[in-house]
């Protein structure tokens, strides 16, 4: 079986493996929907993690296929498909309560969640604040409240999981919980949400969510320096999709999407997601700025559906082959996991190869 050892450098354009430690940071590569939960329940099972930090907040779903049900997670780690693996709550994170608890239950994760004390609280009244402003409607808002939580929080008035009752249970130190795992060579894994066209610096601007997506940003939620991580994984699909208003470069008519096979509804919210060609130039883009180490393209049968639940690279077809190289001679990273069906083991895993 394969573990999460190895490490990738460009050595006269060709890809050697060397040793590496077992923390990984797992982001998205354009406007989010690139299929995050899909790969890191997949790691979750192949790898074996340990401890799983989730980061961001509850307006981003990941959605994972395992064991004939599907889940759209919004607050529980997508590693929970593993029964050994510790499920944290990051301090830069943001809780809705009856959701977290909802996921909770709904995946029977009680005894081994922790949500760090000083996680803040999305109270009734920033969704209502939300959904009221019309300038956050008009951004495309999910109506959660996450960016009226952030507010608070920014003024230092903000509630956090250590006043709420109901989570005392899970409390912890996230931080200490996290870099304690790594210094004992455990596999950690850090799961960021969104992507980081998104993001509150370096996304499309205003279209973008309140905070930072990208890993550097992953790490400071979690508590975990940036010396202490070893793989950055960056999550793309092989077509481009977002939800909301702003710019979409390529962007192509619902018609021609739905033709295409491209055209989805968002997993959280239901809403209708707009469709475009893989941009090259954009993955060059955001793998530079999260420091990429690996790529992983997800939903290849849907461009290419002669690949649908093949497992080995062989099985691609030539043209399918190319697509990949392009994207690994666009980012410079190893393309080392490769989606092509909707169920957490249809994977193709390049690594160490």
């Amino acid at each position: 079986m394969l573990t999460n050892t190895f490490k990738y450098h460009l050595v006269n354009s060709r890809f050697t493996v060397v040793k590496r430690m077992g923390c990984t940071v797992v982001v998205g590569g354009f406007w989010g929907d690139e299929g995050k939960g899909k790969i890191i329940s997949y790691l979750a099972l192949k790898d074996k993690i340990d401890v799983c930090v989730r980061t961001g907040s509850v307006n981003a779903a990941h959605t994972i296929y395992y064991d004939g049900k599907r889940y759209a997670l919004h607050m529980v780690p997508s590693t929970f498909v593993y029964d050994k693996c510790r499920l944290l709550i990051g301090a830069g994170a943001n809780i809705h309560i009856p959701q977290l608890l909802k996921e909770i239950r709904e995946t029977n994760v009680e005894s081994r969640i922790g949500v760090d004390k000083q996680t803040s609280i999305i109270e009734p009244n920033h969704s209502a604040t939300d959904k009221s402003d019309t300038h956050s409607r008009r951004i495309g808002t999910t109506g959660w409240g996450v960016g009226p939580a952030i507010q608070e929080r920014a003024k230092r008035t903000a509630k956090l999981a250590n006043d709420i009752p109901d989570l005392k249970r899970f409390l912890t130190d996230v931080a200490e919980e996290a870099n304690a795992a790594i210094d004992t060579k455990k596999t950690v894994l850090l799961e960021g949400t969104q992507g980081l066209m998104l993001s509150l610096f370096h996304g499309s601007y205003p279209y973008v969510t309140s905070r930072d997506t990208s890993a550097a940003a992953v790490c400071s939620e979690a508590g975990v320096g940036p010396s202490n991580v070893d793989t950055v994984l960056v999550v793309c699909k092989a077509f481009i999709t977002r939800v909301g208003s702003g710019n979409l470069p390529g962007e192509l008519s619902k018609e021609d999407a739905i033709r295409q096979g491209w055209f989805e509804t968002a997993s959280g919210t239901g809403r209708e997601r707009r469709s475009a060609p893989f941009n090259f130039e954009l993955a060059r883009k955001v793998t530079k700025i999260n420091g990429a180490t690996e790529v992983a393209v997800t939903k290849l049968d849907i461009l290419y559906p002669n690949s649908k639940e093949a497992t080995v690279y062989n099985e691609l077809s030539q043209e399918a082959k190319k697509f990949i190289e392009q994207v690994e001679k666009a980012t410079g990273a190893p393309v080392t996991l490769i989606g092509t069906g909707p169920g957490a083991l249809d994977i193709i895993d390049r690594r160490g190869s």
